[in-house]
């Protein structure tokens, strides 16, 4: 059977992220019409991928970065047929632990909320921006300025109702289990928050997946290494 072509891709961002993660790969991509989606106030990933099925066409490729894989996951779990092909950037699959097991991550991400509601999002985000790249690149005042700027952007109501969707977030084994269209895994090699072996354990269960390596990029792969991204979706987009 010949395969429609591919005419919208849609970005999904991750937690305090918006079209900025993306904006390289937009420019690089000007051949097919990039959509990036804002989940306003959602407050769990069911309803942020309720969002990007309202906005999307009735087929497009879905890539998602961070909470925003988790997002993409949910929406193949929603809607597999509209789904062309899907790409899960530096992202994660499984639920929060239960019981005590999951206590130590609401712990810290709560700080952050309350660091946020005290001293504002610009200054939350320069501490917890320190994990999220390269070790070598917290010196590219480019690059951290743009992050911390588009952190700044994000209220701390906006950061409140997207912690709740990753603390209340689903399992999605059986969703990488289903996969069967083109599926890219990609993470930075130095991620610290979304580790490689993660996306190793993730391969093993999605059927279709081919996994990529962003050599010197951390959590934020994007931003990071825009060129060595943008050739690997268009790799997994057939460009």
């Amino acid at each position: 059977m010949t395969q429609i072509p591919i005419s919208t891709l849609m970005l999904l961002p991750g937690l305090l992220c918006d079209e900025a993660v993306w904006q390289e790969q937009i420019t690089d991509l000007r051949d097919l019409e990039c959509r990036v989606v804002d989940y306003g106030a959602a407050d769990s990933i069911g309803a942020m991928a309720d969002i990007v099925l309202q906005q999307a066409p009735a087929r497009f490729a879905l890539a998602g970065h961070s909470m925003g894989g988790r997002v993409a996951l949910e929406v193949y779990r929603r809607a597999p047929a509209r789904v062309e092909r899907i790409a899960l950037l530096d992202t994660g699959y499984e639920a929060r632990p239960a019981g005590a097991a999951g206590e130590p991550e609401r712990q810290k991400r709560l700080a952050l909320l309350e660091q946020a509601q005290r001293e504002g999002m610009r200054a939350m985000g320069a501490v917890w921006a320190q994990g999220m790249v390269h070790p070598d690149r917290l010196r590219d005042r480019e690059l951290m300025e743009s992050i911390l700027e588009m952190i700044a952007r994000k209220t701390p109501e906006l950061f409140h109702a997207q912690i709740r969707a990753l603390l209340e977030r689903p399992d999605a084994t059986p969703v990488l289990q289903s996969l069967h269209c083109p599926t890219l895994l990609l993470v930075g090699r130095q991620d610290s928050w979304s580790p490689l072996e993660r996306h190793e354990a993730m391969a093993e269960l999605a059927p279709a997946a081919v996994l990529r390596v962003i050599e010197d990029a951390g959590h934020m792969s994007t931003m990071e290494r825009p060129r060595a991204v943008t050739v690997a979706l268009r790799e997994w987009l057939g460009l």
